[in-house]
């Protein structure tokens, strides 16, 4: 862990959930709604100002403060406890049992298709809010928050249309039709009678099994349909919990078989391997028996191969009790009479991947090789229509998951998990729920701030604050760390710049005032657009832009030089002409200093939630950014850059400002080079995040 400027010299709570290995933290949650799912992780810091350090290249400051790591900004989507997510090996788990690192399925567009494919769990978590359960046409219950988005045929939607602030999003509403699998199946129980129908359907007697045989013969008893790793352990479990004790297994010719001396283990072994007369309906002991049995003779006969599953039978015998299984529980087949040299017989089932799940569940075969869903296509053949949305009028635990894909298969629909931005990896944290809900607070930085303000090797060089986590976001009402920072940077004379989307800064304006009187004092104010529909769908956790316009004006109006960062300006939805031309008109108008334009950075974390927000909203604009951001470029071109850069340029002179990109000086305030808009690669660490 990155933890070298914080000590351990505040005692821990010890009530307190253990949830970081973070020495000397004082864990605390609080039970307001605002910070509903959140952990704070009170910290004594034994140093504040941190140097940039590294290549500084586009970078415009040297020194930064952070109180605080990670941001409350974001949202959360949950799942109830239960829900059985699909892991890579085609068995389920539910979403409370899963761990980081787990294999899991997940999607991926593929042109103009989206296929399942193998992703991990990057991070789980849970939280406490209101429940709501989706009812599907095919029986399927799910119980999730409001937030949650599932993946319908029109993109994706959330479970309710409510959200914090004015106007709708996106929700499922009755007739909708989910994407994904179907429901999952029961898996089967392990009972003594599947334990037997498994073995009847992986052993085959030889021709003269009943007569008794030297203990040193060569011939085997009975042979195994298949060998695959798996099933061999799985045969030989059940064997020894069914009471055989001198089983062995020998190689006879090109096959594997069962080999024992002793009469009453072979006369337990023969009985195993008899079929019943009769495999319909009947007692829960006989459908035990079917499920062990098709589990058997699949993983012994079966194959699941570019998306067809087959059962190729080698032994003629097998084949009507295979049928009379398949059809007690519901499958349909096609019989393949594809007679070849060697006299093979198959089955196939149909229905596509929402029936093979089901079989996979339902029987639970042992090999998971051939149980794997990755690169088949998602289709909407199965019923899972929306029928209703209704709320269970209680809050209770819910469970969420981060993944590589962005994506998970959650009782055979497909769920959007929760993504975050990438600046938590510094502290070993993960860059999805982390990011949100796990807010390290730095409580004494004011104090420790003032020491080293009076340190003998600090000379009183410009600080830059809010350049990675904004430091007016919402924790800062509660933790309030801000006002004793700006004293003590006021008190000894000490230039400082802010940059923030958080009109929160306007209770600190007495204070800002008094600090400008003794030394300079710089603002600059993050506002890329200003289409509040926009808003709600990108930045939902900030202030609005009208509410950022109102701060800019106010502090202007106090005598402080506030400068606009107008980003992040997002490509084929707020570049064009008149929609630059508008912004820059409010800005001028509000009192900007300076206006720097920056196109939106697609850095990891944002950049997968971002696309993701993109194919679902503005599908028609994912060509674009393919080309202008391509593999996992996070910058657009020089060529872009320049084009919007002289757009604002424009713009700038239309209403009286002349074109001055100056956020360098903003940040820095000791007179650097201005930031040069039509840079390939901008600054790294001057836009803020978009949450």
């Amino acid at each position: 862990m990155r933890w070298s400027n914080l000590t351990a010299s505040t005692p821990t709570d010890d009530d307190a959930p253990a949830q970081l290995e973070l020495p000397g933290a004082v864990v605390r949650t609080f039970d307001t709604p605002g910070f509903a799912g959140t952990t704070f992780y009170e910290v004594k810091a034994k140093s504040l100002i941190n140097r940039v350090t590294g290549d500084r290249r586009g970078v415009p400051f040297e020194y930064t403060i952070n109180p605080y790591r990670g941001c409350t900004h974001a949202c959360t989507y949950c799942l109830a406890a239960e829900t059985p997510v699909l892991l890579a090996d085609g068995r389920t788990r539910p979403i409370a049992q899963l761990r980081a690192g787990d294999a899991i399925v997940g999607t991926v567009r593929d042109g103009a298709y989206r296929r399942y494919t193998v992703t991990q769990v990057r991070d789980v978590w849970s939280t406490v809010k209101p429940a709501y359960r989706v009812t599907l046409a095919d029986g399927t219950e799910l119980v999730a928050s409001g937030d949650h988005r599932f993946l319908t045929d029109r993109g994706w939607k959330h479970v309710t249309g409510a959200r914090t602030g004015p106007g709708q999003r996106p929700h499922l509403t009755t007739g909708n039709k989910l994407m994904g699998t179907g429901a999952f199946a029961e898996p089967p129980k392990e009972s003594t009678d599947y334990r037997r129908g498994y073995l009847a359907g992986m052993l085959r007697p030889e021709p003269d099994t009943g007569a008794y045989r030297d203990p040193y013969g060569e011939q085997p008893r009975f042979r195994l349909g298949g060998e695959e790793p798996q099933a061999l352990s799985r045969t030989i479990g059940y064997l020894r919990e069914l009471g055989t004790h001198t089983a062995e297994f020998r190689r006879s010719g090109t096959r594997t078989g069962l080999s024992t001396y002793a009469r009453r283990d072979l006369e337990l072994v023969t009985s195993l391997t008899q079929l019943p007369e009769d495999l319909g309906d009947g007692d829960g002991a006989a459908a035990d028996w079917a499920k062990g049995f098709l589990a058997g003779v699949f993983d012994a006969e079966g194959s699941h191969t570019q998306g067809l599953f087959r059962i190729v039978h080698s032994s003629p015998e097998l084949v009507e009790p295979t049928r009379a299984a398949l059809r007690r529980f519901g499958f349909a087949f096609a019989v393949e009479d594809r007679r070849d040299p060697i006299g093979l017989l198959s089955l196939r089932l149909l229905g596509g991947l929402t029936e093979k799940l089901r079989f996979f569940h339902l029987v639970d075969p042992a090999v998971t090789r051939k149980r794997t869903v990755d690169g088949i296509a998602i289709k909407g053949s199965a019923p899972l229509h929306v029928t209703s949305v209704e709320p269970l009028g209680l809050e209770l635990p819910l469970w969420d998951i981060s993944t590589g894909t962005g994506d998970f298969i959650a009782n055979g629909v497909v769920s959007h998990n929760c993504f975050a931005r990438n600046t938590h990896s510094y502290l070993d944290l993960d860059t999805g729920h982390d990011f949100d809900s796990k807010i390290v607070v730095k409580v004494n930085a004011p104090e420790v701030l003032r020491r080293e303000l009076r340190s003998r090797s600090w000379h009183g060089q410009p600080i830059a604050m809010g350049t990675n986590v904004d430091c007016y976001q919402r924790a800062e009402g509660r933790y309030e760390l801000m006002p004793g920072i700006l004293a003590a940077l006021r008190d000894a004379a000490n230039p400082f710049s802010i940059l923030t989307k958080g009109t929160l800064i306007l209770r600190d304006l007495p204070l800002l005032e008094q600090a400008a009187e003794r030394t300079r004092v710089s603002v600059a104010m993050s506002i890329g657009f200003l289409d509040e529909r926009l808003w709600r769908g990108v930045e939902s956790g900030t202030p609005s832009p009208a509410r950022r316009l109102d701060a800019v004006r106010r502090m202007t109006e106090a005598g402080l030089r506030v400068g606009v960062l107008m980003a992040p300006i997002l490509p084929g939805l707020t570049d064009s002409d008149e929609q630059l031309d508008a912004c820059v008109a409010a800005l001028v108008e509000a009192g900007a200093a300076s206006i720097t334009p920056l196109v939106l950075h697609l850095r990891p974390g944002a950049r997968e939630w971002y696309l993701a927000w993109l194919a679902e909203h503005h599908p028609e604009l994912v060509p674009l950014y393919e080309r202008l951001y391509p593999g996992q470029r996070a910058y657009t071109g020089a060529d872009y850059q320049r084009l919007v850069a002289a757009r604002v340029r424009r713009a700038t002179r239309r209403h009286g400002m002349p074109a001055r990109e100056e956020l360098a000086r903003e940040l820095s305030i000791n007179g650097s080079s201005p930031v040069e808009p039509e840079r390939a690669e901008p600054a790294p660490d001057t836009q803020l995040t978009l949450c």
